[in-house]
């Protein structure tokens, strides 16, 4: 289970939507771009940061110049992480521990102990 209560099958129903299903979940900011592109990149807002409501995944942008293909770009990473997680987890396997590497474990412990014990102080009585 993750932070936000969501499992597995519930990022699995948000993978399976549309592009647009998941663009309208969304809260979306823009803003200047830094890095590489000159005058591109100072003077428009392009770059894009998307929120899913739902999930609470926040995904940036910037890659592109224009503002639109940002979105889409942003939503594109959305549906990407939402069918990333919703992979099942892999089931676990019990192993079993056999009854000679229990006694092993078991011998090696009393004679760590036993060389402790004979650390102690020894009683003047």
């Amino acid at each position: 289970m993750e932070k936000n209560g969501l499992t597995y099958r519930d990022y699995a129903a948000f993978a399976r939507m549309g592009a647009d299903q998941i663009a309208r979940d969304c809260e979306a900011q823009t803003f200047h771009a830094s890095g590489p592109g000159g005058q591109g990149v100072n003077t428009a807002d392009s770059a894009v940061r998307m929120r899913h409501v739902p999930t609470g995944i926040v995904v940036v942008s910037r890659e592109e110049r224009s503002q639109l293909r940002n979105r889409e770009r942003c939503v594109e990473k959305i549906l990407e992480i939402c069918r990333r997680r919703a992979r099942p987890p892999r089931p676990r396997k019990k192993t079993h521990v056999p009854a000679a590497q229990k006694r092993r474990r078991l011998e090696s412990k009393r004679a760590r102990g036993k060389v402790k014990q004979l650390r102690r102080r020894v009683d003047e009585e």
